[in-house]
């Protein structure tokens, strides 16, 4: 027996067309990647245009010194999903011995020390180089008016700002200059510049220019090509100008989100190593369809650890909209999540026995009709499970007997006014009219991430947040390393051929309310705009990602939409519920394909009334 949705009603419809169709978490990059298939251009020249322009309009989310996953299919090779790989790694000198010399029992959630080399750009470079079709100065476009002449913000630009604004004026006096001119936090709808980014990326596009004459004048011309100005901008940002402003600024010693100051340790070497790829995706079937996610160097596998969890209970168990099937929706991925702690990391993870029907069977038989409070790794032969610090609440050594511990919070995103952030990003889903689909999430380098680097009007990001200062985890800090990401685009296949390509923002959320997309839509037979409406909720009964790291043994958020009756009977069986509001969990996005019949499909989030689809 399957589910149907409760009512027909959504925030605005589905859109059908045959041309081609972007979804993304703010419209100016959505409109963006939808001119450039009017234009001629590919998924993937869309994509990448679409995403610098979200470095420039969601700069609390997002910018370009940070990080980001692609899972894509091509037209050419429909059946054989890949990952855009833009997460970089930690720096040589990040050692762990060096952040406990430092006074630190976590990696600060903000400042240098936080910054993993960043990928991002490199990654957009590389999906252009390699599948797109447009230069790099036609992409680049978009982004660079956007950033000299002015784009209107969203209010939560504003507030991110003022959550800041006294470690800005104190601080970090670069960001204040950058975001509040003449000490004025701009409000929602105020025309903000960044004329040092929009240079940034018009010496990337002189860069490419640079070589292209040198080939030119040394060959004849002969050997010139859109690869080769592309990959010269790429060596201009690991190699050249952008390297050399972060470092040296970085150097000096500024405001963590510990209650000090320190040096960053990154260098101008840990740039020119860094190079984004490709991996192979991990994969899972169900219901027929190919789950596609990143390794278990991110948290994608999680999603696919849930599933297999899920499989095996009756439709009727898999209904987020009930209290049955919230309650086993929740077990399980506390179930998936724990493993995630236990296992997973930029080593050597057995995600073959994680996702086993007998291992799958296992993690089902502890599920019961009670919430569980505890934190259950499941037992991998020849693996001991790593058990994180399990804190309810944490006061930073150098703040102890001073100002309120930090807590796990209610919802996403948090902005700490010490800059940490938990949890939020944005996303991007294009499918077009030959077959080629991408779903990717960028993230981190947000404005609040450390202080701005003033020659290039944009800060380094705080990834490394997500790895252990303790010994023996597979996240445990260690250089080179690529810290487990929270970024985890999804893309869908059926019978060999890409149905759906899906995201959210969220950082942990981010599966778990995918998760919720995914049931209503192959289960449910939701529709995509029904399925992106329908109330959320997710579970906290895990240990967070980003500092400081706290978890909530039994928590649950959830929409109130969810209904008085449903929460009741959570409550009833044990969940510590948290009500979020009416509408404010789940960002997500996505785009659909129909391969038989040819129709293409978005849908877009109306929570935060940002996120649009576009398409014909």
């Amino acid at each position: 027996m399957t589910y149907t949705p409760a009512d027909s009603f959504t925030t605005r419809p589905t859109l059908q067309g045959t041309f081609g169709m972007t979804a993304s978490t703010h419209w100016l990059a959505t409109a963006s990647a939808q001119a450039v298939l009017e234009r001629g251009g590919n998924a993937f020249d869309a994509a990448v245009a679409g995403a610098f322009v979200l470095h420039v309009v969601e700069p609390h989310l997002n910018g370009p010194g940070g990080d980001m996953t692609g899972v894509f299919v091509t037209a050419a090779e429909p059946s054989d999903p890949v990952v855009l790989m833009g997460q970089g790694p930690a720096p040589a000198a990040a050692t762990r011995e060096h952040y406990l010399a430092e006074g630190l029992e976590l990696v600060p959630g903000a400042g240098g020390l936080a910054a993993a080399v960043p990928a991002a750009v490199d990654a957009w470079l590389l999906l252009l180089r390699d599948h797109g079709t447009w230069e790099l100065s036609e992409v680049l476009s978009f982004a660079i008016g956007y950033a000299r002449d002015g784009h209107p913000i969203v209010d939560r630009v504003g507030s991110t700002i003022a959550s800041v604004a006294e470690l800005f004026t104190e601080h970090w006096p670069t960001s204040a200059a950058l975001w509040m001119p003449d000490g004025k936090i701009p409000a929602g709808g105020d025309l903000v510049k960044n004329g040092a980014y929009a240079d940034v990326l018009d010496r990337l596009i002189a860069a490419g220019a640079a070589a292209s004459a040198g080939v030119a004048a040394a060959s004849a011309g002969g050997a010139d090509s859109r690869e080769t100005r592309i990959d010269a901008a790429r060596r201009e940002w690991s190699e050249g100008f952008v390297a050399k402003a972060a470092v040296a600024f970085l150097a000096t010693p500024h405001r963590h989100s510990s209650g000090m100051d320190h040096a960053a340790v990154i260098t101008e070497a840990d740039f020119a190593a860094c190079r984004a790829g490709y991996d192979s995706a991990t994969t899972f079937e169900f219901r027929g369809h190919t789950i596609a996610k990143t390794g278990p160097w991110g948290q994608g596998p999680a999603l696919l650890q849930t599933l297999a969890i899920l499989v095996g209970f009756p439709d009727e168990y898999l209904d987020p909209s009930t209290a049955l099937g919230a309650h086993t929706i929740l077990e399980a991925q506390k179930l998936a999540i724990a493993d995630r702690e236990a296992y997973y990391g930029d080593a050597s993870v057995p995600m073959d026995y994680l996702l086993s029907p007998e291992y799958a069977a296992q993690r089902r038989g502890l599920i019961t009709e009670r919430a569980s409070h505890e934190f259950r790794p499941g037992t991998v032969p020849g693996h001991e499970p790593f058990v994180p610090p399990l804190r309810t609440e944490y006061r930073p050594p150098s703040r102890s007997g001073r100002g309120e511990p930090m807590l796990a919070g209610v919802g996403e995103p948090t902005v700490m006014p010490t800059g940490e952030t938990r949890g939020d990003t944005c996303h991007i889903d294009v499918v077009d009219q030959w077959g080629n689909m991408i779903s990717a999430t960028p993230s981190g380098g947000w404005l609040q991430s450390s202080p701005a680097i003033p020659e290039l009007g944009f800060c380094l990001g705080s990834r490394l947040q997500m790895t252990w200062l303790e010994d023996g985890a597979p996240s445990t800090l260690a250089p080179g390393k690529r810290p487990r990401t929270t970024l985890t685009p999804t893309l869908v296949l059926k019978d060999g051929k890409p149905v759906t390509a899906l995201g959210s923002p969220g950082g942990d959320q981010q599966d778990q309310w995918q998760l919720l997309y995914l049931l209503r839509t192959l289960v449910g037979g939701y529709s995509p705009q029904e399925a992106v409406d329908a109330p959320a909720l997710h579970t906290t009964s895990i240990p967070g990602s980003f500092w400081p790291r706290t978890w909530t043994p039994g928590g649950a958020v959830v929409e109130d939409r969810l209904g008085d009756e449903v929460i009741d009977e959570l409550e009833r069986r044990g969940h510590v519920v948290s009500r979020a509001g009416d509408w404010a969990l789940g960002r997500l996005s996505c785009v659909v394909s129909d391969p038989e019949t040819g129709l293409l499909k978005a849908a877009a989030n109306p929570r935060g009334a940002q996120g649009y689809a576009a398409g014909r």
